[in-house]
């Protein structure tokens, strides 16, 4: 099956609509990193928890600069999943579904 534009349309417009921001979410992590909060933001509860509990043996601070580089791949793959949805979503509606 392939899509009109309008449903390549769709997805995009969803796509960005559901994307995460960057900005924000550097914000959280350099503000309220110590309690994981870009994690939660972007999506991540259980990584968000496993980190905070790792703080308590010293791995967590080191978990918490590596996402410094982590956020724009995570943004990414999130924004990706959605694209996913609703390609699958636009597939089952044309299939009848």
């Amino acid at each position: 099956m392939s899509f009109t534009t309008n449903d390549m349309i769709l997805i995009e417009t969803r796509v960005a609509t559901e994307r995460k921001s960057a900005g924000a979410a550097y914000l959280l992590w350099f503000f309220l990193g110590w309690v994981s909060a870009h994690r939660f933001y972007l999506g991540k509860p259980v990584t968000a928890i496993l980190q905070i509990l790792s703080y308590f043996i010293l791995v967590g601070f080191l978990w918490w600069l590596l996402d410094l580089f982590l956020i724009p791949g995570i943004i990414d793959q999130k924004s990706g999943e959605v694209r996913e949805d609703m390609t699958r979503a636009l597939r089952r509606r044309g299939l009848g579904y």
